[in-house]
């Protein structure tokens, strides 16, 4: 059956655990997706980094472009506003200025408030996405060993 092992006779020797050797045998290469190199490994070419930037700069814009259709189903919804007067609240927030039109139903600054408060999260987590990779290669150029540059 999956999932249920059969019983170990106690003299038999055990498996190794992953990443750990059996006896007399080289520890299996582990390869883990990582999402930048690690230190011991030389920083990637101008060309990567620049595929690197393009890539973060394609899921910061989806970011933006998916915060921005909810706000305009939010003040669609919320405050029955046409689909340009909907784009240009929500493009207001979350480009930090403030809503154009003030917000008339209870529901619809709820919805306001809870937007703006999003918004600003938005404004963060976009500014971290596209300053990760360039903060990343500085630092892994300091800390790169010198003998291997």
């Amino acid at each position: 059956m999956p999932g249920i092992e059969p019983p170990h006779h106690p003299e038999a020797p055990r498996p190794p655990a992953p990443g750990q050797a059996a006896p007399g045998h080289a520890v299996p290469a582990v390869h883990h997706r990582r999402l930048y190199e690690p230190r011991h490994v030389p920083p990637i070419s101008r060309a990567m980094f620049l595929r690197r930037l393009a890539r973060h700069f394609a899921i910061a814009s989806a970011f933006v472009f998916v915060s921005l259709l909810i706000g305009m189903a939010g003040y669609a919804h919320y405050e029955h506003l046409g689909w340009r007067d909907a784009f240009l609240n929500a493009s207001m927030l979350l480009g930090g200025m403030g809503p154009v039109e003030t917000p008339q139903s209870p529901g619809g600054k709820v919805f306001a408030g809870c937007y703006a408060l999003y918004s600003g999260l938005v404004f963060l987590v976009t500014a971290a996405i596209l300053l990760a990779p360039g903060v990343h290669r500085l630092l892994h150029k300091f800390h790169y060993p010198a003998d291997h540059a």
